[in-house]
């Protein structure tokens, strides 16, 4: 069964900087897309970025574009969300998912398997 376990959340200043990590247990991750999603307070999940199988492509939000950067290791099953120049509005919790099926977007309905979440806080 394929588990996807975030960390590296936590509270950081306006104009900081943090890097959350995906772990996914499993064999298959090399195959799978992966986005990232943040839930603001009081607010739907959205859509952060995503990147390819290979690493190779990437897509962002208007919102994060410039400012956040997705990565994969696939020898370690591992995916990064690096973020930079920080803003109170990315307060939210942060999602890791994964598309098993091939699909490639940002919208949350291609990706069938999530994370439990981490939490950042963005304070002014």
């Amino acid at each position: 069964q394929v588990q996807l376990v975030e960390s590296g959340g936590g509270l950081v200043q306006a104009g900081g900087s943090l890097r959350l990590s995906c772990a996914v247990s499993g064999r298959t991750f090399r195959v799978f897309n992966m986005g990232w999603f943040r839930q603001p307070p009081g607010k739907e999940r959205e859509s952060v970025g995503a990147i390819s199988r290979s690493g190779g492509t990437t897509s962002y939000a208007d919102s994060v574009k410039g400012r956040f950067t997705i990565s994969r290791d696939n020898a370690k099953n591992t995916v990064y969300l690096q973020m930079n120049s920080l803003k109170p509005e990315d307060t939210a919790v942060y999602y890791c998912a994964a598309s098993t099926r091939g699909a490639w977007g940002l919208a949350k309905n291609l990706y069938e398997l999530w994370g439990q979440g981490t939490q950042v806080t963005v304070s002014s």
